[in-house]
């Protein structure tokens, strides 16, 4: 059935080219471009096993984690992911793949891996959770000096915008051209967006993903961040998913929405009569008590810890509440079957794949083991105390030294993962920034 529907596929997109790609460590796409023939006909096709952890900067770790040999592993397509690439100059298409040991099991290091073994320990027990993410990133005018500061793009009426744009619509519609073509691109990608709306930032902007299944959702992440910067760039400016792209501006997150359904479909977060269920406050409780091991992954690098300040609506803790947007799990009122934890910790910049598995992991050991969680907070959870890593070094040793991280998500993986980070963390160093000199050279 699927060489039929691939011969359909190819009959009817008469492309030359597939790119055959999969998220890394980072969520970016990486992989090899294939012969449409060759894809046709189910060619196999191999990539270095450290392609995967690649770091931001380009380098592989050296880490005795991962084999000197350097291994192959197999790309391995899902065919469910075959699409047309809607801002391809010619006709190209593509396809998510699997990272694929040449044993047949999945491969550790990489991100779509962690989550489909998370989502597999949900099945085994009779469960299918549910997710929706959020997504917030900036509209930059090109920025060739990585020196200077971002700024607002010009608009249609021939200006940037200046700030205190928040849910306007006249802004939005400053930037049509971009907005038509990125919203045909999604549509034709299956990303299936609910609201989008202008964020408080300058030139920030938000979409709701529909929810559903993770690994879906995960892949629409994914590919939204990959068209948002294809497109963008076809328009004269730059889509930015850091946590923090500018200073005194907002920072970006990746809001989660979770919740878990049985085998019948129903919601096991509300008892019947509608009221909260023991599960549902087991779930918290695993939130609270495994996520703050598992912060790198939210917040993956030295320029995501600064987003979390006091009042500005990023959380400090996991605290709990009601419909409350200080507290790091918020509950949004809801009716029964729509009952689920808004997880608020991850930014922007946070691998999809492994931020939902992160999540999910946390959220199933605590029903596993059930675990009660605090107090609902009432009020500012910014009055509780900081209880999450406030730094990229204390999360990055709050991770390595964590035997729950590598229960959850896998020792290979968090050793791989911190390891890299290391490494990036190592080059972040080498460089010197604008505030040192600004302050320190006239001091000093």
């Amino acid at each position: 059935m699927i060489q039929t529907e691939l011969q359909n596929f190819f009959q009817q997109h008469p492309v030359r080219d597939v790119e055959c790609i999969f998220p890394d460590v980072s969520g970016y796409p990486r992989g090899k471009l294939m012969p449409a023939r060759s894809f046709a006909k189910g060619d196999e096709l191999r990539i270095a096993q450290a392609i995967p952890m690649q770091a931001i900067t380009g380098d592989y770790s050296y880490h005795p984690i991962f084999p000197d040999a350097d291994p192959d592993i197999r790309l391995v397509p899902d065919y469910s992911t075959l699409k047309m690439i809607p801002w391809s100059s010619v006709p190209r298409a593509f396809a998510i793949h699997d990272c694929v040991e040449l044993d047949g099991s999945y491969c550790q290091f990489a991100p779509r891996s962690i989550l489909k073994n998370v989502l597999a320990r949900y099945s085994a027990l009779g469960l299918t959770p549910v997710v929706a993410p959020e997504i917030e990133f900036y509209l930059i005018a090109p920025n060739t000096n990585p020196e200077l500061p971002f700024v607002a793009p010009t608009a249609k009426n021939g200006r940037a915008e200046n700030g205190q744009s928040a849910f306007s619509l006249n802004m939005l519609n400053e930037l049509a051209p971009f907005w038509d073509e990125f919203n045909s691109a999604i549509d034709a990608l299956g990303i299936r967006g609910d609201t989008w709306i202008h964020e408080v930032g300058l030139s920030q902007y938000e979409i709701n993903l529909v929810h559903g299944d993770p690994l879906a959702l995960a892949d629409q992440a994914f590919l939204f961040k990959y068209a948002a910067k294809e497109i963008a760039i076809k328009h004269g400016m730059n889509a930015v998913f850091m946590a923090k792209p500018i200073a005194g501006q907002p920072g970006s997150s990746m809001h989660l929405h979770q919740s878990v359904v049985d085998s019948s479909g129903k919601n096991i977060f509300c008892d019947e009569d509608g009221s909260n269920s023991a599960r549902f406050h087991h779930f918290i409780g695993g939130l609270q008590a495994y996520l703050p091991d598992l912060m790198l992954i939210f917040a993956p690098s030295v320029n995501s810890f600064r987003r979390f300040i006091p009042g500005s609506q990023a959380p400090i803790n996991l605290q709990w509440g009601m419909d409350n947007r200080t507290a790091g799990l918020r509950i949004p009122l809801s009716g029964a079957v729509a009952r689920r934890v808004e997880n608020r910790i991850a930014g922007a910049d946070a691998n999809p794949y492994l931020a939902i598995a992160a999540s999910l992991a946390a959220g199933l050991a605590g029903i596993e083991e059930k675990l009660q969680p605090s107090d609902a907070v009432a009020g500012s959870a910014y009055d509780c105390s900081h209880d999450l890593a406030p730094t990229f070094m204390a999360a990055h040793e709050q991770m390595s030294n964590s035997v729950s991280a590598k229960k959850l998500l896998g020792e290979r993986f968090i050793t791989a993962f911190t390891a890299v980070k290391q490494l990036e963390y190592k080059s972040y160093l080498y460089e010197i920034g604008a505030w040192e000199r600004r302050f320190l050279a006239p001091q000093t």
